[in-house]
C-alpha cells in the first residue's frame, strides 16, 4: 500500500467553479490538445495496440467523440466521483511515481518510452473483471484568463499557462456476431461490434486549484462513487486510497449505532437527517462552488439537542476519529440521502418525502410502539384512492 495520506478523507481542493472552467476547454474549438494517445488492451490484460491520432487528420465526429470520453472524468460530484489524490512533500521531492506523472506532462506525452512505462504500470495493477479496455491520455495548455475585480474573465489577459494531461480508462463492450459491411473489401463478413464504452475511472494531474496548477494533487474520477479501483490509485499515485463515498457512509453510521447504542432513537436519527439535509439545501440555493463539509462538532452539538447523553457524544466523537482520522471532516452529501426518508419494520416500510419528515412521530398507544403519520391529503392503495376512517 501508499505512503502519503495520513487521514482516510482527503479534502478537495478543485472547487466547482474551476472544474467547469476546465470542463468547457474540452471541445474541439477551445483546447489546444493536438494528438490523442493511448493503447488498447484485451480481456487477458495484454497490450494489443498503441494509439496515437492526430486531431487534425480526424473527422470531425471522432474528434469529438475522443474528446468527449476524456471531458467524462471531470464529471460528477467532488467528493463522490471526484476525489482529491494528494502527494506527501516526499513524493513531491523524490518518487518514481510523481516523476513518472511529471514526465508525462512536461514531455507533453510526446515520449513514447514514457508514455509505454505508464501503460505497464496500468495493466500491471488495473483489474477490470476481464473486460478488454482502452486508455487515453491527452494533453492540454490553458491560457488561463485572469479575472478582473467585477468577477468576469478577460480573455486578452492571461495570468499563467496551466499545462496538464487527461487520462482515461475506458472498457470495451463486445456486441453480438452480426453480418457486417466491409467497403474497404466490397465484403460482407461475421464480426462483433466493439464499442468504446463511457470512462470506468481517471484522473487530471496536476490539479487546477486556485485556477493553477497544484504538482502535489491529482483529481481522481470515479465512475461509481462506491468502487474508486483501489489498486490502480496505489499503483499509479502510490498513496492509501481515499473513502469512496459508500465507504464514508457506512463508518458514519456505524459510528453513531455503535457509539450511541440504545440511545440512538427514532428522534435522533430524525433530527440528524433534518439538519443534515437543511444544511445540504442551504448550500445549495446559496450557490457555493465547495463541496459542503461539516466538523464532528457541529454533530456533537446536534446530539446534544437531542437528549444524548453525554458520554454517548464522547464515545461518538472517539469513534469518528477512529473511522476517519482524527480532525477530520464530514461530507453530509456521503453520508446522508437527503432525498430519501425510509422508515422500515420487520412487517412494513414506509417512504416519506424528506420535506415531510419531521410529520412521522414514535409513539406508545396501549403498551404498543408505533410509528404515526398524519393524513393531511388523500390516501392511494396499490394505486387506488381510498378514504380513511373518521375516527
Amino acid at each position: 500500500m501508499g505512503t502519503a495520506v495520513t487521514t482516510k478523507i482527503v479534502r478537495n481542493q478543485m472547487n466547482q467553479r474551476e472544474l467547469s472552467e476546465l470542463r468547457r476547454r474540452w471541445r474541439p474549438e477551445k483546447n489546444a490538445v493536438s494528438r490523442i494517445y493511448g493503447c488498447f488492451v484485451n480481456s487477458g490484460g495484454e497490450l494489443v495496440s498503441d494509439l496515437e491520432e492526430p486531431l487534425g487528420m480526424l473527422p470531425q465526429e471522432e474528434v469529438e467523440q475522443y474528446l468527449g470520453l476524456l471531458k467524462k472524468t471531470m464529471s460528477g460530484t467532488l467528493g463522490k466521483n471526484l476525489i482529491d489524490i494528494v502527494f506527501s512533500t516526499q513524493q513531491v521531492m523524490d518518487s518514481e511515481e510523481h516523476r513518472l506523472l511529471m514526465n508525462l506532462r512536461d514531455s507533453e506525452l510526446q515520449d513514447g518510452e514514457i508514455r509505454r512505462n505508464f501503460y505497464q504500470k496500468v495493466i500491471g495493477s488495473l483489474d477490470m473483471d476481464g473486460r478488454p479496455y482502452v486508455l487515453l491520455l491527452a494533453h492540454d495548455t490553458y491560457d488561463v484568463p485572469h479575472k478582473g475585480g467585477d468577477g468576469e474573465f478577460q480573455q486578452d489577459a492571461s495570468d499563467e499557462v496551466f499545462s496538464y494531461i487527461v487520462c482515461a480508462v475506458c472498457p470495451v463492450k463486445l456486441g453480438k456476431v452480426e453480418l457486417n459491411y466491409f467497403p474497404g473489401d466490397n465484403e460482407f463478413h461475421c464480426t462483433a461490434r466493439q464499442t468504446v464504452m463511457a470512462p470506468e475511472l481517471g484522473f487530471v494531474f496536476p490539479a487546477f486549484d486556485d485556477r493553477s496548477a497544484n504538482i502535489y494533487d491529482a483529481l481522481f474520477y470515479s465512475q461509481k462513487s462506491g468502487e474508486l479501483h483501489q489498486e490502480f490509485i496505489d499503483a499509479v499515485f502510490h498513496i492509501d486510497p481515499p473513502m469512496s463515498a459508500a465507504e464514508q457512509k457506512e463508518a458514519f453510521q456505524t459510528a453513531l449505532s455503535e457509539a450511541l447504542e440504545d440511545t440512538y432513537s427514532f428522534g435522533v436519527a430524525q433530527a440528524i437527517h433534518e439538519h443534515l439535509s437543511g444544511k445540504l439545501e442551504q448550500h445549495k440555493e446559496c450557490k457555493i462552488p465547495e463541496p459542503l463539509t461539516i466538523s464532528v462538532g457541529e454533530m456533537k452539538n446536534t446530539l446534544r439537542e437531542c437528549g444524548v447523553p453525554e458520554e454517548r457524544i464522547t464515545a461518538f466523537e472517539q469513534r469518528c476519529s477512529e473511522q476517519f482520522g482524527s480532525g477530520t471532516v464530514l461530507y453530509p452529501e456521503n453520508i446522508l440521502d437527503a432525498g430519501r426518508f425510509e422508515i422500515k419494520t420487520a412487517q412494513a416500510a414506509v417512504r416519506i418525502n424528506p420535506e415531510y419528515s419531521h410529520l412521522a412521530q414514535a409513539r406508545m398507544i396501549d403498551g404498543k410502539k408505533y410509528i404515526l403519520i398524519p393524513i393531511e391529503e388523500g390516501i392511494e392503495v396499490n394505486g387506488l384512492a381510498v378514504t380513511a376512517p373518521d375516527q
